[in-house]
């Protein structure tokens, strides 16, 4: 019986990277039943991140600087096409050299899909990606460097072909309601979790032949949803959360934080018991780990995210997708800018700034509504893309003055920083025909394969592996037409204004400048009708000016920044003699 439509699969690729798959691995061992879990100047280095509280008394992750990976695309030690353990311990030398804090690894557990969004097993790493011991000699390596890993964890849901989901669809004791079930297909308002206006009750419940019952999947057919209220799974994610933080991982980002537990139709996102369920996790992890990061990946406005603080009781900090959305809007001439399905509603977001007296300026806006929600400033982290966006590269059109532009916007914003893989060098991607182009390999250099993989092919270049893909055709002449550029990581360190010295100068500056921790105030100005962008962040005397020029014509400096003497030039797209910016030109003060 076919339980998906076209549609199922876009939607939930788009919210959760979670796309079926078909290959077939070798079944994991039966889990045993949780018990209950117990021109620029030269900028000195940073110093290191040594404890949950630095001498300020903030935690280690408030205005730290967080790159994200997804292992299979970023870097192949064996020769077999896929990224893994070693590679990325291989590169960590560049991410030390870029001056990141910390990592985030999307799925690292076993899994059948090539994303890894639907385990089959808690306590086990994606063979594809090399051995525990591997795993660990990345982490220490990483330690060593003052560099912190933090893992995807997926609470909501995991695969069906999980051994808990096995034996409950047998209808095996305890197994039977670690998932949640019901006789008929419900007919009184079931929909999208995540959109209530529609409804569709096939696109959460799955008719399961063996049971002949009915259970509920957010995402799909093969990711059924865990009972969150059931104490066995209650106590098997502690416990896995133990696992790795023994391991010596620093944290978790938690996928789709809203959906844990549902309450029937319209109430199926952020419910009070969700919050409450992420409280009592939460409380879990701190008593064995108060160090340790959690950040919800709530994908919703403002407003909803902020409930997952939940009075200083859930999480730790929330991604602020709004701020990605603005930005792109701000440099994106033909208006593409759009939210992914069913995700948030950023229509009405941007129709409601006309009545927003901070309105007259997005990012400013955006700051308000920060201020709004009702959390700490340093709650909310910024970010422009994700592996679930199509590439900030690609939406800009693989203009790399406009990521530079990109690049200022986002870390003058108060808050953890993310970037994702790539992001530094402009990384594009052939067309957003399928999601696996946002997840494609790392550009590292002009040898075989972009220095990825010594390998003939590429993981994304073998349809059969993780089926089904739409072809691969697109990645040969994608790569052969990045390569004769200056798309690489190599091209990019031979040129002092290239994109990647840029973020290596921000990345620096936010370190070493307390007014752009989220202690520092915050104005978004537009000058000149709206083609300057002018950033200013201000903390006991000490400023930091943000210049951008986003529009395609030459604009004139503002004179009172060119005859202030106490500013000094920290980066500059052209000659500092020159008294205006080029169209889609930056220039960066400091006292």
């Amino acid at each position: 019986m076919n339980l998906r439509t076209n549609w199922l699969l876009c939607c939930v690729a788009a919210l959760s990277a979670c796309q079926p798959a078909t290959e077939t691995k070798s079944a994991p061992e039966a889990p045993v039943v949780a018990e209950q879990a117990a021109a620029q100047p030269v900028v000195q280095p940073a110093t290191a991140v040594q404890a949950s509280q630095n001498s300020s008394g903030k935690a280690w992750w408030q205005d730290a600087v967080v790159y994200q990976i997804w292992p299979r695309s970023f870097a192949d030690s064996n020769q077999d096409g896929h990224g893994d353990f070693a590679g990325i311990q291989a590169k960590l030398p560049y991410l030390q050299e870029l001056g990141v804090d910390a990592i985030w690894l999307t799925p690292v557990f076993e899994a059948p899909s090539y994303h890894g969004y639907d385990f089959t097993e808690f306590y086990q790493v994606e063979q594809d990606y090399g051995t525990m011991a591997q795993f660990e000699a990345m982490l220490a390596d990483a330690k060593s460097r003052n560099i912190r890993i933090i893992l995807d964890l997926v609470i909501n849901h995991i695969s069906d072909r999980h051994d808990w989901f096995v034996r409950s669809a047998k209808g095996e004791a305890p197994y039977k309601d670690y998932f949640i079930w019901r006789d008929d297909l419900p007919a009184d308002g079931w929909g999208p979790a995540w959109d209530s206006s529609k409804i569709d009750p096939k696109v959460v419940w799955h008719y399961h032949p063996e049971r002949k019952q009915y259970y509920y999947a957010a995402f799909g057919a093969s990711q059924p949803d865990l009972n969150l209220q059931h104490p066995d799974v209650i106590a098997e994610m502690k416990k896995m959360a133990k696992f790795w933080l023994d391991k010596g991982v620093a944290g978790f980002r938690l996928d789709a934080v809203r959906y844990a537990i549902e309450n029937g139709p319209g109430q199926q996102a952020d419910t009070s018991e969700t919050i409450q369920y992420w409280q009592d996790f939460s409380s879990y992890v701190r008593s064995i780990a108060p160090d340790t990061l959690l950040v919800g990946e709530a994908w919703a406005d403002l407003p909803v995210a902020a409930k997952y603080y939940g009075d200083g009781k859930a999480l730790d900090a929330g991604f602020d997708f709004d701020f990605g959305y603005k930005v792109l809007a701000l440099l994106q001439t033909d208006a593409a800018v759009k939210a992914e399905f069913g995700t948030m509603n950023n229509a009405n977001s941007q129709a409601n700034q006309g009545q927003n007296p901070a309105a007259a300026q997005p990012l400013q806006a955006n700051y308000a509504e920060r201020v709004a929600a009702g959390v700490p400033m340093g709650y909310f982290s910024p970010f422009l893309t994700n592996h679930d966006q199509p590439r900030l590269g690609w939406q800009l059109n693989a203009h790399q003055a406009k990521a530079k532009l990109a690049a200022a916007m986002l870390f003058a914003s108060p808050g953890t920083t993310y970037l994702y893989y790539g992001e530094e060098i402009g990384l594009t991607q052939a067309s957003d025909a399928e999601h696996i182009q946002r997840r494609a390999p790392m550009l590292w250099d002009k040898s075989n394969q972009a220095g990825f993989t010594e390998a003939k092919q590429a993981w994304v270049q073998s349809a059969e592996l993780f089926p089904p893909q739409q072809g691969t055709g697109w990645w040969a002449p994608f790569l052969t037409e990045q390569l004769s550029g200056d798309s690489t990581v190599a091209d990019q360190q031979k040129k002092p204004k290239s994109l990647l010295n840029l973020y290596k100068m921000l990345i620096q500056l936010k370190k070493q400048r307390a007014e752009l921790s989220v202690a520092g105030s915050y104005q978004a100005t537009a000058l000149a009708e709206g083609k300057l962008l002018q950033l200013v962040r201000e903390l006991n005397g000490k400023k930091t000016v943000f210049l951008l020029n986003i529009s395609e014509n030459s604009q004139q400096i503002p004179t009172e920044l060119l005859q202030d003497s106490s500013l000094q030039t920290v980066w500059s797209d052209n000659d500092l003699t020159v008294t205006a910016l080029d169209g889609w030109q930056l220039r960066i003060w400091r006292n």
